[in-house]
């Protein structure tokens, strides 16, 4: 191992793990992570845990217990899914202690069924708080237009909020906009600031995904020159938002009353193409106050060889917008772009949600005690 994930945390980026399940717990392999890899939060998702819960033998005592109860299989997913992060949380407290609640947090997502209603969205993400019962959580609520205002109710509660599925500049300066309008309610209902937490997850490769294979269809060398560089345009423009919303007057008000700033995350860091560097969302996406959540693959490719030459984003804007403009020139619309990838992200995580209810009825009518 080199040492460029200790270089990337001293750049000021935060190493999160995308993944978790029982085995990474109970085997001490999260542990490990964090001890030796420079790794301070944990993020999931249905699709994490889909996969988590089919894996192996390692839910089946507590899926037996479940079945004997004859829970529901909704109750059934809860329950598996909040000890996983509870426990989590506590191999990362002494993380979330020594930041002061920054890092050492673990993320747990609303019913992404919900994602087009508001109501239900903040009634779930104060159950899911209440459950789970770790100061160090996050709630992760979409960045659709029903969960705009869902985060500012649920950071105007005091709970903490990872604000997922972004990929659009605007929805993204809308997430912000949010973000402050929840903190100015909780400062007038008269809450510690300084105990609320932000993050928001600016998606990453599947913006590449989807634009390179628009380029790849229009097969000029023009198009193939641009292959590569809209994703990385996309999330250093989102961290300039990022700075121009945190340095405005708005922010200054807030900043006094011990605020946390909502810092950028940046999300599907997995390359998809097996053309690019495998850390290329990594090496190219260093700037502080930033998270990068990894896939296990990527965490181990970074630490194995790794670029990390320092700030690559501040200094960027004007080839980032020069970029997207090439694109946008081509006929490629960034705004249906980024609406499909939305729309895309919803029903993929809706569908691993569905994936996850009939495995786990499967596995609660496998393991069911014979009557008696």
């Amino acid at each position: 191992m080199t040492d460029a994930l200790k270089r990337l945390s001293d750049e000021g980026v935060a190493i999160w793990l995308d993944d978790l399940s029982r085995q990474r717990i109970t085997s001490g392999n999260l542990a490990e992570l964090i001890d030796q890899q420079h790794v301070v939060g944990v993020t999931t998702n249905p699709s994490i845990f889909q996969k988590a819960i089919s894996d192996g033998h390692g839910y089946d005592q507590q899926v037996a217990d479940l079945a004997a109860r004859k829970v529901t299989v909704e109750e059934a997913i809860r329950m598996i899914t909040t000890a996983d992060v509870r426990d989590a949380a506590d191999i990362l407290r002494p993380v979330f202690d020594a930041t002061d609640g920054q890092d050492g947090r673990v993320s747990i997502e609303v019913d992404p069924r919900l994602a087009h209603h508001t109501t239900p969205t903040v009634a779930e993400a104060k159950q899911l708080a209440w459950l789970v019962d770790r100061p160090n959580t996050l709630i992760k609520i979409p960045a659709t237009k029903a969960g705009l205002p869902a985060i500012t109710e649920v950071i105007a509660k005091g709970i903490s909020v990872n604000v997922t599925l972004i990929f659009s500049l605007e929805r993204y300066r809308e997430v912000m906009d949010a973000y402050l309008a929840g903190l100015e309610k909780a400062k007038a209902a008269g809450l510690d600031l300084s105990q609320i937490h932000s993050v928001a997850s600016f998606f990453v490769s599947r913006v590449d995904s989807e634009i390179d294979k628009r380029l790849e269809n229009i097969g000029t060398d023009e198009a193939k020159a641009l292959k590569g560089k809209a994703a990385l345009a996309n999330a250093r423009l989102a961290y300039e938002a990022y700075e121009e919303v945190f340095s405005s007057e708005r922010w200054a008000a807030l900043d006094k009353a011990q605020a946390n700033k909502q810092r950028p995350l940046w999300a599907s860091t997995g390359v998809k193409d097996p053309a690019y560097k495998d850390t290329l969302y990594v090496d190219e996406l260093v700037a502080p106050g930033t998270v990068n959540t990894m896939p296990e693959a990527t965490l181990q490719a970074t630490g194995d060889h790794g670029q990390i030459t320092g700030d690559t984003v501040r200094g960027t804007y004007e080839q980032a917008r020069a970029d997207l403009a090439a694109v946008a020139k081509l006929g490629i619309s960034y705004d249906e772009v980024v609406q499909l990838l939305e729309d895309e992200g919803v029903e993929k995580f809706e569908a691993s949600w569905n994936d996850l209810l009939k495995s786990t009825e499967a596995e609660l009518k496998r393991l069911a005690p014979s009557e008696g």
